[in-house]
């Protein structure tokens, strides 16, 4: 097999997308664009990866890092004239060279092996990936002869206007004999609408030279949507989502109403899990088998083990272990390490903590920089005091202790084991275990007193 290279074009602003983030880094189902491009053509295994960098050049190698090499574009003169920033790294060496845009999100790997394949099958010195649009408005036109053969690619401002009514449409992506691209670069000019330097100039250059000009035209067009603007944006999203959950759907999960589930690329679902409308899943979750995700959930960056269920939940970079329920309306915030068979409830929330098998945390409670054990009751309204305006401490509570409603753990604080804390209490002394520790005021009564108030004489 012949080397296969890579050209990664992400050197615009995209000022059409009005933003102070680059365009190729806008997320696409949770992903930047560009990382969806590096993805798939990781898939049809490149000998090397150049990316061509400009706006947002560091920000754009944070994201990528050793995956790819990097070549810059200080001024963006055309896309031709990025292409031929990777003159230094690629221009001496034998194969074919993949140029593909960093903002089209949608293409696939297996269109990308179908265009080397096809490329290569035809011995062509260039290969458009073309598609069929119904608007082809705003993309550049294939230019045929009358027996089919490529003549050239006209973009749209530099178009008669029987080439606008072209629907065959240049998506950006290209294969090259890559000897025959960089030779074809230095003779390319400005004589155009913009000015610029464009790499589909080199198409009539090569045809003039008699080289093999070949187009491989894509079945679905939504691939080759390129994305400059927030309402192109919005519809990648849409179609990625879409993908993604038919894709787990294949897999065995049920959504209720996938119109309105989110799923970010990268996330892992088992089996006969259900998941419920409006729910977010993001970054790199895992979701085990046999769960329950209800509705408006959101889970980020988090392990969800089997069978566990979450009602209307946020669950964030925390581990949820197996048989376990949370919410409604909890808020596991990071860190949080729930037991198996652990009961949260409603409007709990824990941070930084621990909460091992069969405990109970039900309702109206605060569980901060903690490590509670097995078989524990959490009484109603509950707050475990973990911050002095200074530093954070820690409280443990050990197994089959009892936390009686509305009481006050003033960390750093040790209860024991078999131990109970009355309801309503303070406490800021370590529990011992079998004791049990009362921290409030005695109750006394005022006979009468009730009579003296003059909202009671109204």
């Amino acid at each position: 097999m012949e080397n296969r290279y890579v050209i990664i074009l992400a050197a615009g602003k995209g000022t059409r997308m009005k933003s102070k983030l680059y365009k190729v880094l806008h997320p696409v189902a949770g992903k930047p664009m560009v990382e969806h491009i590096i993805d798939q053509v990781e898939k049809t295994n490149p000998s090397e990866v150049v990316t061509i960098v400009g706006h947002g050049a560091e920000a754009i190698k944070s994201h990528l890092g050793e995956r790819s090499q990097y070549a810059l574009q200080e001024e963006q003169l055309g896309t031709g004239h990025a292409v031929l920033q990777a003159n230094s790294l690629l221009a001496d060496k034998k194969g074919t060279t993949l140029v593909i845009t960093g903002d089209t999100p949608l293409l696939t790997a297996e269109t990308l092996k179908n265009l080397f394949d096809y490329h290569q099958g035809k011995n062509a010195s260039a290969t458009i990936l073309t598609a069929h649009a119904a608007d082809p408005t705003g993309y550049g036109r294939i230019i045929r002869d009358h027996i089919g053969i490529v003549e050239k690619i006209v973009e749209q401002k530099d178009a008669t206007e029987q080439e606008a009514r072209v629907q065959e449409i240049n998506t950006g992506t290209f294969c090259f004999d890559n000897e025959a691209l960089f030779n074809a670069l230095s003779k390319i000019n400005t004589n155009n609408a913009q000015g610029e330097y464009y790499l589909t100039d080199i198409i009539e250059i090569l045809k003039k030279e008699g080289k093999a000009i070949a187009a491989y035209q894509m079945s679905d067009f939504e691939e080759a949507m390129g994305i400059n603007d927030r309402v192109a944006l919005a519809l990648a999203n849409k179609i990625m989502y879409q993908r993604l959950n038919k894709m787990h759907m294949m897999n065995g999960v049920t959504f209720v109403d996938p119109d309105t589930t989110y799923i970010d690329e990268g996330a892992v679902i088992g089996s006969d899990t259900v998941i419920e409308a409006g729910v977010h899943i993001k970054g790199k979750t895992v979701i085990g088998e046999d769960c329950f995700i209800g509705a408006h959930s959101q889970i980020i960056d988090s392990v969800i083990e089997d069978n566990v269920k979450i009602t209307q939940s946020v669950v964030e970079e925390s581990i949820v272990r197996k048989n376990a329920d949370v919410g409604p309306f909890a808020h596991l915030r990071p860190k949080a390490e729930i037991g198996e068979h652990v009961h949260v409830g409603n409007f709990v929330e824990v941070k930084n903590a621990t909460i091992a098998e069969h405990t109970k945390v039900g309702h109206l409670t605060y569980v901060g920089d903690a490590d509670l054990g097995k078989d524990i009751n959490v009484g109603c309204g509950v707050v475990f005091v973990n911050y002095d305006g200074k530093n954070k401490h820690r409280t443990t509570v050990g197994d089959h202790a009892f936390i009686g409603s509305s009481t006050s753990l003033i960390a750093p604080v040790d209860i024991a084991a078999n131990s109970v804390i009355a309801a309503g209490s303070t406490i800021t002394n370590d529990v011992s275990e079998y004791d049990l520790a009362i921290a409030r005021a005695r109750q006394e009564n005022k006979a009468g007193y009730a009579k003296k108030l003059p909202y009671l004489n109204n």
